[in-house]
């Protein structure tokens, strides 16, 4: 597939549909009625930080579409601000035309999604939003711009990594855990996971938690402190993410412990998945950033176009949790550098990744 060979045919379907050189109330196919033709859409994508990898994997995946389709993708990060990320939003919305704007959003808190959702519904803009947002708000709760939220099961990703290291301990000893933001759905649910598994391994004691908030430097400091207090007792450090798996693996580097204390994380970052294939992490689970940070665009493009009905979608197509894969050794050099498919990206295909339903 070819850049210009997709762009030209969702601009012939758009055109054929609506016979229109820009945005109108009276085409079909979009979540709001509108069409646009595909040179006219911006693209946007915005995440915490591209210091974190997985987030930078995110906007890299949302870039490679927008190339794909002779388009430009705009990089914005709040730095884990939740006002510095509405007002960004808001900012766009007021810039040019909003009714062929597209934005793929992660939301820094679960209370923050939706007045993201009704800023981007007010100015006719449409969004898809990643990972969080309150269990009792849904896309289809009288939104026309909210196209979908995506997210993945934290319980079985927290469980299954505790598992892995549980395994590789022989079922027995001490394990310290970072977790992440606590008011997301990802730290709580990804904690819970961990719970799940420390029920089912009796021989395995958790010494202490603490909240690194997904952040590297945090969860180097924490483990540094936590290793301090109870030095050789630590047998395993589960993180809620990657980047907190790599900062522990620092502070365990610095206190002569790499390699005697078993270590566990989430995102699949190439960083994390060398380190597997060294030896230094046991385990980690992918949830494909790339892919995160090329289908909400995706989605929003060809609803836009004409090409997709969003409001004809079942619900389980509108909020879902997405496919997910354990990382181990035995899998760890298919992980090692983040792709793309982009027919993945295909309009008939946005779905393809659909698990299972919310709830």
């Amino acid at each position: 597939m070819t850049r210009s060979r997709r762009a030209i045919a969702l601009a012939t379907i758009a055109v054929s549909m609506a016979a229109l050189a820009g945005c109108s109330a009276s085409a079909v196919g979009s979540t709001s009625g509108a069409a646009c033709a595909p040179e006219d859409i911006k693209l946007i994508g915005q995440v915490r930080n591209e210091t974190n990898p997985y987030e930078k994997s995110w906007l890299d995946g949302g870039q490679e579409l927008a190339e794909s389709l002779d388009l430009e993708q705009k990089r914005l990060t709040y730095a884990g601000e939740s006002p510095k990320q509405l007002e960004q939003i808001r900012q766009e919305l007021s810039t040019g035309n909003p009714e062929c704007m597209v934005l793929n959003v992660l939301p820094n808190s679960d209370s923050d999604t939706t007045p993201i959702v009704k800023a981007v519904e007010e100015a006719g803009a449409h969004v898809v939003t990643q990972w969080n947002k309150p269990a009792d708000v849904h896309p289809w709760d009288g939104y026309d711009s909210w196209i979908a939220h995506i997210t993945y099961d934290g319980v079985d990703s927290g469980y299954q990594i505790a598992k892995a290291m549980f395994e590789s301990m022989g079922g027995e000893g001490n394990v310290i855990a970072l977790q992440g933001i606590l008011a997301t759905a990802a730290a709580k649910d990804r904690f819970a996971g961990l719970e799940l598994a420390l029920e089912e391994y009796p021989g395995i004691t958790l010494l202490d938690q603490q909240a690194a908030d997904f952040d590297r430097t945090k969860a180097f400091d924490i483990t540094k402190t936590l290793l301090t207090k109870y030095g050789a007792d630590v047998g395993g450090v589960w993180a809620a993410n990657d980047d907190m798996a790599l900062g522990a693996l620092k502070a365990l580097d610095a206190a002569g412990l790499a390699g005697e204390v078993k270590v566990v994380g989430i995102d699949a970052v190439p960083e994390a998945v060398q380190a597997i294939e060294d030896g230094a992490i046991t385990a980690t689970v992918s949830s494909d950033g790339p892919w995160q940070g090329g289908i909400g665009l995706a989605m929003g493009y060809c609803a836009l176009t004409g090409e997709l009905d969003v409001t004809a979608q079942p619900n389980k197509n509108r909020e879902f949790f997405a496919k997910q894969f354990l990382v181990t050794e035995d899998n760890a050099a298919d992980y090692l550098t983040p792709s793309i498919d982009l027919a993945d990206f295909d309009c008939a295909n946005v779905f393809n990744r659909v698990d299972k339903a919310l709830g």
